[in-house]
């Protein structure tokens, strides 16, 4: 009996002095309540009989909480809250008091586990809590334009910067990973309408694209036709500028020449014009005037028919 007794009390002994520390979590151990400090991943010794209790925190581990939606099969219980909560969870207000439905999650970790479990009642409550607060805030301070379509990102930053600061005035032991807006609409009464009227400015958005591209390919093209035409003319003007101006430069060189010599300058025309017309005709007569005279000529035209020279003759 005695030997017995022995092996159950060293049995409890050994069951009670030695814990396990998940390698994603840390043990809080507290001697007769009080907190005593914090030990890492593996197996470590502590008083056996309930003097020294040991909790274990998930401090690697990241952790999210959604509001307006829950994901099934969640882990952590205050991932998110009942079904029947969340239509008032995500139901706000926004800057011009317009009706917006706002789901989001935060991410976050636990980086004190001592200030975690001890400096509030309950941190993910606090959490939760908190975090609706400050979505609240931000959605209030803007138009619902700005939170259904381009000021989604600003209200992450913006919701992430003051729920951190938060968290570390309650000193809850939690850091803040990120802010996510899921789905953001209307109420669903004016959904639809809603709906069209995005649709309707998309379309405009488009047609003011198409326009523009338009626009920019018309206009290039519009004003190298423009300079082709003027370079065009530009280059027809000089050549006959130029060409007026070698004529004049020619008739005066030939001016200059013929009050020197008239009798050869007029002599020297006649034979350059000449030389520039005989060449191009067929048939030549040529007559001695000597020896025609006093003599009636015959003229053979038969010999010309069919000459272009007797033809036109």
């Amino acid at each position: 009996m005695i030997a017995a007794f022995g092996a159950l009390v060293l049995a409890i002994v050994a069951w009670t002095a030695f814990y396990t520390v998940p390698a994603e979590s840390e043990g809080v151990v507290l001697r007769f309540g009080r907190f005593l400090g914090t030990q890492p991943s593996g197996l470590h010794f502590k008083l056996p009989f309930g003097v020294d209790t040991v909790d274990i925190v998930p401090v690697r581990r990241q952790l999210k909480q959604e509001f307006g939606f829950g994901t099934p099969g969640a882990t952590n219980p205050w991932q998110a809250t009942s079904r029947a909560d969340w239509n008032d969870e995500k139901s706000m207000v926004t800057g011009d008091l317009n009706a917006a439905l706002v789901e989001w999650v935060v991410q976050y970790r636990i980086d004190k586990p001592e200030n975690y479990l001890f400096k509030v009642r309950n941190a993910d409550a606090t959490l939760r809590d908190a975090s609706e607060s400050v979505m609240r805030e931000v959605v209030g301070d803007r138009t619902v334009d700005e939170v259904i379509t381009v000021g989604r990102q600003e209200i992450e930053d913006e919701a992430l910067q003051k729920l951190q600061a938060l968290a570390e005035s309650y000193e809850i032991g939690i850091k803040i990973d990120q802010v996510q807006l899921k789905n953001v609409n209307p109420p669903e009464r004016v959904q639809a309408s809603f709906n069209e009227v995005n649709q309707a400015q998309q379309e405009r958005e488009r047609a003011i694209n198409i326009a523009n591209g338009e626009y920019n390919k018309a206009i290039p093209r519009a004003r190298g036709e423009a300079e082709q035409r003027i370079s065009a003319a530009e280059g027809y003007a000089s050549q006959r500028i130029n060409e007026a101006e070698g004529d004049a430069a020619a008739f005066d060189a030939r001016l200059a020449a013929y009050v020197e010599a008239p009798e050869v300058t007029r002599l020297r025309l006649y034979l350059e014009t000449m030389a520039e017309v005989l060449p191009r005709v067929r048939g030549k007569v040529i007559l001695d005037e000597a020896a025609g005279a006093g003599v009636l000529p015959l003229l053979d035209l038969d010999r010309f028919v069919g000459d272009e020279l007797g033809a036109d003759r």
